[in-house]
């Protein structure tokens, strides 16, 4: 089943991952924070770090041969979209990895899109059918047919995280 907002181009509409790492950058650069929300103010120290961990991984992850293997067999355009937030821990831990192994064949189209502010798509994709958990990566075939999902986190991480 195609989804109304991959027929409405919503999906091709949002972020390439270099802008949302310069999003991300910007964000975290800033120091008036006169024009920010009180949500925002509160997750600036978060979106910092997380900029600061997202840009490590970028530096220094090196994709392992066989998982490069696989994917350079991927042989007709797919696109992967990735829910994500720069306020979310997880997703500056795991999608610099789902990037630069996007980055591996030309025909996977990777797309960032922002939850809070895209909130029914998120929806679609809830963890437990509950919890508007990210990062969260869905692909589609170029008709817009899902292929695949992956996150937001495996369940034995989500166990101990909610024990905490």
């Amino acid at each position: 089943m195609t989804h109304q907002f991959f027929l409405d181009g919503r999906l091709h509409n949002t972020l390439t991952f270099p802008e949302y790492v310069d999003q991300m950058r910007s964000d975290s650069e800033i120091t008036d924070l006169s024009n920010l929300s009180d949500k925002e103010i509160e997750y600036l120290p978060t979106v910092k770090l997380n900029y600061q961990r997202l840009s490590r991984i970028l530096r220094t992850y090196k994709i392992d041969e066989d998982l490069l293997g696989l994917i350079k067999k991927i042989s007709s355009p797919q696109a992967w979209m990735v829910i994500s937030e720069a306020w979310c821990g997880d997703s500056a831990q795991n999608l610099p990895y789902i990037a630069k192994i996007a980055e591996c064949n030309s025909l996977i189209n990777l797309r960032i899109i922002l939850r809070d502010s895209n909130l029914d798509i998120m929806d679609l994709y809830l963890a437990d059918g509950k919890s508007r958990s990210i990062p969260k990566l869905v692909a589609f075939n170029e008709d817009g047919n899902e292929l695949f999902q992956w996150g937001a986190r495996p369940k034995e991480a989500q166990e101990l995280v909610t024990q905490e």
